[in-house]
């Protein structure tokens, strides 16, 4: 078995966007603990516990609720009890007798409304308070408050209707009930006949006819046959196309760059998702807080749609501070300044450098130092487009190396089309590598090409698409005029199973292969390839996974394979855990051998925030290197792929 150098004390490899979260997250949220003792503060944003401040009430009454629904299954009882605010907020007192009687009143309606969207039309719902119905209690009740108020409620749910009779009529006439979720013998829940209704809106508006509405919308329900009719009129209104679009709302962007990125063009045809992508492609220029495409309520002199994209300009100048920590690695530190609005038209302007190995390299030449400067240019040339150009200098210590580079690096991105993106450019890299073949210099130039494919319904925390990546960079080295490229593929998929998608199977693939250069020596050690750490085989340290040789030092490879397999299991709505399975092999040779598999498996917790999950994974190597680590802690924002 090979062996590696390595430290031999166990690690906990925290990446640095996980540990960067610990630690900031220590100082960031010292304030929310003196203010509210029970909740937690993450950036501004709440994950448990309350830091409202309590109101106070006026002549607070104390009640205690019970609920009688009979002969129900779980899930349907759980939908009432989640509709009745009288049980949901009985630790809380109410203000005065009178306010506990507006609250079961209000409860009723709501419960009937619970009922009428599980298709219990025949249902009722009684509310006594004190043991007197609420329809009986006199105006101004006065009940004992020696003892919290008892309040029942009783409810008979009926039987369960379906759908009978569906009638289209005016330019509904003659549409496909299915496309709406509307057959007979179907589901006759209330949101399901208001969903039909406006899928029927939805489809008309496809159509290009920005006025289409409801015009009839009715219900009758049948309590001798327990089914619902319904009977739905629309009114289609003209084909119209997009008109003159205007800009509202915004400070120092350019409104003209504001139309030209969103892709509006008076004349087109008139489509909601058009406008629906606008507003989001403007969102991911970060310089908006909000962005809203309104359309107006009737069509111009000559026919067309007048359209109105507002939008609130966000802070424009931000900065940032963060730590990080780990045992193999010791303390960093990472800052960063940026602009979102350079010039007017959202380039963005960004300047980065970290520190890190404090206290754990000897020297200050042992720490690791990045620094760095990103320049974008969005909507360049065509609306599609992207330039990017970056230059990095950075030092590296893993235990694989040591390496000094500069990169400088200018490319485009162009969207094909909603899911697909294509991007080329020109890369130059200065390296210095101590490696397993000593002390070597290397100048690189290189054409970094990328096609992306990406399907997902959410970037940080998919439940359903995939995610398919190939990537070539033929390269020149010229201190050894070697040629030589790397080719790599990836892909990631994503199931979810039930109704809510509570189990979401998740699956990754990737390979890589360099080709051209006789000798790995003539390849940078930072081109070669190597796997491990928590972007690839958890339960390893970063890069621990690689060719050695006789003096056990690890060399990188020609070539890689590498998959995971996750179960994202959802326990409630905001915790869940994940037990997952990685494995990676990496060889000398063009092909992988497949001579030295290395797996991983272990087990991760998920929190649920509004800015995707935090995640905590721990993994054991399942066949560790002598000397290498026994276990490894990875934690970050959003799921590992």
């Amino acid at each position: 078995m090979p062996t590696k150098r390595t430290d031999p004390r166990l690690s906990i490899a925290y990446r640095k966007a996980g540990t960067a979260l610990a630690v900031a997250a220590t100082v960031v949220l010292y304030p929310a603990f003196v203010r509210e003792a029970n909740a937690f503060k993450l950036f501004g944003i709440t994950l448990w516990g309350s830091d409202e401040p309590e109101l106070e009430i006026i002549n607070p009454v104390r009640y205690s609720a019970t609920m009688d629904v009979p002969l129900v299954d779980p899930k349907f009882y759980e939908n009432l009890e989640n509709a009745s605010f009288l049980i949901s907020d009985q630790d809380k007192p109410v203000s005065g007798d009178l306010g506990l009687v507006i609250k079961a009143r209000d409860d009723r309606d709501r419960l009937v409304a619970s009922l009428y969207e599980n298709a219990r039309y025949s249902g009722v719902v009684k509310v006594s308070i004190a043991g007197t119905d609420i329809e009986n209690l006199p105006p101004n009740p006065v009940f004992d408050h020696s003892k919290p108020v008892p309040v029942h409620i009783q409810i008979t749910p009926g039987p369960e209707f379906s759908l009978g009779n569906i009638i289209l009529e005016g330019d509904a006439a003659g549409r496909n009930l299915e496309e709406f979720g509307l057959v007979r013998g179907g589901k006759a829940g209330s949101l399901n006949i208001i969903r039909g209704g406006e899928k029927l809106i939805e489809q008309l508006k496809s159509e290009g006819r920005p006025l289409a509405k409801l015009t009839k919308r009715q219900a009758v329900a049948d309590h001798a046959t327990n089914t619902v009719d319904v009977t739905m009129a629309a009114e289609a209104g003209p084909v119209a196309p997009v008109g003159m679009i205007g800009i509202k709302g915004q400070q120092s962007v350019d409104p003209d760059f504001i139309r030209y990125y969103s892709r509006l063009n008076a004349g087109q045809p008139y489509s909601p998702e058009s406008l629906r992508k606008a507003s989001e492609r403007l969102r991911q220029l970060g310089v908006f807080s909000s962005v809203t495409v309104r359309e107006s309520e009737q069509l111009a002199a000559n026919g067309s749609l007048p359209l109105t994209i507002e939008v609130s300009e966000g802070k424009h100048r931000y900065f940032g501070l963060g730590a990080q920590f780990s045992t193999t690695e010791g303390a960093g530190l990472q800052g960063y300044w940026g602009h979102r609005n350079l010039f007017g038209k959202a380039e963005t302007l960004r300047i980065e450098g970290s520190v890190s190995r404090l206290g754990e390299a000897s020297s200050v030449e042992g720490m690791d130092y990045s620094a760095g400067i990103t320049f974008t240019k969005p909507g360049v040339f065509h609306p599609s487009a992207t330039f990017k150009a970056s230059l990095i200098a950075k030092t590296e210590h893993p235990d694989t190396y040591e390496a000094k580079t500069i990169t400088g690096a200018a490319g485009f991105s162009y969207e094909v089309n909603d899911t697909d993106t294509a991007a080329a450019g020109l890369e130059v890299s200065w390296t210095d590598t101590d490696d397993a073949y000593g002390n070597n210099k290397y100048l690189t130039t290189s054409i970094p090409l990328e096609y992306v494919r990406d399907t997902r319904d959410n970037k940080l925390d998919p439940t359903t698409g995939f995610r398919a990546a190939i990537a070539a960079k033929p390269s020149y080295e010229a201190m050894n005029g070697t040629f030589f490229s790397t080719f790599e593929g990836s892909a990631t998929a994503y199931k979810g199973l039930g109704q809510e998608d509570r189990v979401v199977l998740a699956g990754k693939l990737g390979a890589g292969v360099l080709v051209g250069a006789s000798d790995l020596q003539d390849v940078p050690a930072t081109r070669r390839f190597y796997a491990g750490g928590g972007g690839s085989v958890r339960g390893y340290s970063y890069q621990e996974i690689s060719p050695y040789n006789a003096n056990g030092d690890a060399t990188g490879g020609r070539s890689y394979v590498l998959g995971s397999v996750e179960a994202r299991i959802k326990i409630t709505e905001t915790i869940g855990l994940v037990p997952f399975i990685d494995a990676a092999a990496v060889s000398t040779r063009m092909t992988p051998d497949f001579s030295d598999i290395r797996a991983g498996a272990g087990i991760g917790l998920r929190y649920a925030t509004p800015f995707g999950p935090l995640r905590l994974d721990v993994a054991m190597p399942l066949d560790k290197y002598d000397g290498g680590n026994s276990y490894g802690i990875y934690a970050g924002i959003g799921q590992s792929f």
